[in-house]
């Protein structure tokens, strides 16, 4: 019989129990002492039930007489000291040891390896949870590949899927349509199951309010304040909170609008802030977005340009989860964390290598010399000890040979026409060791190390250059890219997306992004965005000399052909720019005569060109010929920049 309502909860939770038998049979074979396998690492992404297992392991140790100790990483201070005061220190012989939210002490893994799990009983069983699988070493020692098993868990089946839904007591007749709903996500089929069981069976998540705001209870109650409230929409909207994003969206409050959210059970703690279970971010924001869409809209437009002015690009990505990369971003989250950081130069022959495997020797051998020239535009997101994806950007025109030997880039500078100082970023070369063009790593290392680069220099042209074009071009379509130039190189195609930054300003594009974030809209970006096409250096300069002529009549400068360029957005800038100049040219190597020719018949004109001349004290055809070149001279600094 049992003795409190600790004992109830357990037995009722082992009775709703199902799946993972594997896993069990494993944890048996360890607690009987039929199996030399003693640590046993389990992995997975959030709400795939790995607290749910830990729970059922826990309660079987305890049937089998074994002292069980189980602790939460995010409840650990990632320091020996903090996890022996956790555990107790020292163990008894022959206790379970369950570590759930083993990512949270990434920071002391070698130290565990190589000498607390060591340091314990014979008899000791551990169980290491958490979202990532192990790193390397824990694969790679020959003494831990006898005694530790990896397990991933994941979806689950039709099978378990319907075990769970019978236990719960749903009708059997409405197990498709949920299984379907819940997509085999063990805390969805749980969460859906127990509301199917009291009757409530919704269409969707989004479009059932009852069920939302049911859930949504479930997740946090009663929110004590306004604060906690933004607080929460802004933990569902960014990819990670941090009390700096707060601070910016609930001011003062922003601390213990912090300690609020951490404390809540589906929002976990890492490194990089606070991250909220997706399953619960979804609910969040279809609340939100049914009850106050107009406050919800104004705090993600807060989100964004925090995004934006702080350069923190994976929220930027993370934003449009719901168009094109929304597959994509969700199988990054269920391999773990995803930082782009720069790359070592001992990591090259890695990338090179990886060229080389997908795209054969001919690219490998670019890659290796772009790297040689340019090594510092190389990313990378790493997993344990390996590059698991990259991206290399080329910054043209440098001046090297290779931008002729390269048949890709010389295609992309052959396609732009740029004045003097322009440059165009390519991203030359990017994968993931896996899956190519396709792995999640390489989707979130190329886009993210792009979006840093196209925010922080000035670019005429930004171009990515890709071998799976089936996959890639959606996404392109999406972000207002144009398939522009194709190449082979080594036998196998390349095509490359572009953008010209001069008609579409960077700013102006992260707008339409916003906003396709929401509609899903895609293809080029609306005619009205667009600056005018940049002149020809011909255009160009007919351009300066009818602006010249028209300075001081607004109406006439305001028609030019350059306003609306980078040049000038109106008729005003235009003329400041043509009388700075001017200036400019004064500063030249005997410039002088030149500028006060130029002043005397544009800036402060005199009535006639024989006037000019005499107020100058020059012969007519003397003026007129530093005039002529006077002109020629501000043309050049205008098209220079």
């Amino acid at each position: 019989m049992s003795t409190s309502l600790g004992e109830v909860l357990e037995s009722a939770r082992r009775q709703r129990f199902v799946g993972r038998r594997e896993e069990l049979a494993a944890f048996d074979a360890a607690v009987g002492g039929r199996s030399a396998r003693r640590v046993l690492f389990v992995h997975g992404q959030g709400g795939i039930g790995k607290t749910t297992l830990l729970a059922e392991l826990g309660a079987r140790a305890r049937a089998a007489g074994r002292t069980v100790i189980q602790v939460d990483g995010r409840d650990v201070d990632p320091s020996p000291d903090g996890l022996r005061e956790a555990v107790g220190w020292p163990l008894p012989a022959g206790t379970v040891l369950l570590v759930d939210g083993y990512e949270q002490l990434t920071p002391i893994d070698g130290w565990l390896r190589a000498q607390f799990v060591p340091g314990l009983d014979a008899d000791t069983v551990v169980v290491l949870a958490g979202r990532e699988p192990p790193a390397a070493p824990w694969r790679a020692d020959a003494g831990w590949r006898e005694l530790m098993t990896v397990y991933r868990l994941d979806l689950f089946g039709p099978a378990e899927t319907a075990q769970l839904l019978a236990h719960a007591g749903v009708e059997a007749s409405v197990w498709p349509h949920l299984s379907a709903l819940g997509a085999g996500h063990p805390l969805t089929m749980a969460l859906l199951a127990d509301l199917a069981a009291r009757g409530q069976v919704p269409d969707t998540l989004a479009d059932a309010p009852d069920l939302i705001s049911t859930l949504l209870q479930s997740f946090v109650g009663d929110v004590p304040a306004p604060a906690q409230l933004t607080g929460l929409a802004t933990c569902a909207i960014a990819w990670t909170t941090t009390e700096e994003l707060l601070a910016r969206t609930v001011g003062a409050d922003a601390p213990a609008v912090w300690q609020w959210l951490a404390r809540l059970p589906f929002v976990s703690r890492g490194p990089a802030g606070l991250a909220v279970h997706d399953l619960a971010r979804d609910v969040l924001v279809a609340e939100f977005q049914r009850r106050v869409p107009e406050r919800f809209r104004a705090w993600e437009r807060l989100v964004f340009d925090h995004a934006v002015a702080g350069l923190r690009t994976a929220d930027l990505f993370f934003i449009h989860r719901h168009g094109p990369f929304g597959a994509v971003i969700a199988a990054l989250r269920t391999q773990g964390s995803a930082a782009v950081v720069p790359a070592r130069a001992d990591e090259h022959e890695q990338v090179c290598a990886t060229i080389e495997r997908f795209e054969g020797p001919v690219s490998a051998a670019l890659a290796r010399a772009w790297l040689a020239e340019q090594p510092e535009r190389l990313a990378v997101v790493r997993t344990g000890d390996r590059v698991a994806g990259f991206s290399h950007h080329v910054l043209c025109p440098s001046g090297s040979p290779l931008e002729d030997r390269d048949p890709v880039v010389r295609a992309v500078l052959d396609h732009v026409a740029l004045r003097p100082g322009e440059q165009v970023l390519i991203n030359r070369f990017a994968a993931g060791v896996d899956d190519h063009q396709r792995d999640p790593y390489m989707v979130v290392a190329g886009p993210v190390s792009a979006l840093t680069e196209w925010l922080t220099r000035p670019l005429a042209w930004s171009f990515v250059i890709v071998v799976d074009e089936e996959f890639w071009a959606p996404k392109f379509d999406y972000l207002a890219f144009a398939p522009l130039v194709r190449v082979e190189v080594g036998g196998v195609p390349h095509v490359g997306f572009g953008i010209d930054w001069r008609r579409l300003p960077v700013g102006v594009w992260l707008d339409l992004m916003y906003e396709r974030g929401h509609t899903g809209g895609s293809g080029p970006a609306p005619a009205a965005l667009l600056r005018p096409a940049p002149l020809s250096r011909a255009g160009f300069d007919a351009a300066v000399r009818a602006a010249l002529q028209s300075l001081h009549r607004a109406e006439r400068l305001a028609a030019n052909p350059l306003v609306g360029s980078a040049l000038a957005a109106d008729a005003a800038q235009l003329r400041a720019a043509i009388e700075d100049a001017v200036l400019r040219v004064g500063e030249l190597p005997k410039g002088q005569q030149l500028h006060a020719v130029l002043h005397r018949t544009y800036v402060r004109p005199a009535p006639t060109q024989e006037a000019a001349a005499e107020v100058l004290g020059l012969p007519l055809s003397t003026y007129r010929r530093y005039l002529a070149k006077a002109v020629e001279y501000v043309t050049d600094v205008l098209w220079a920049g």
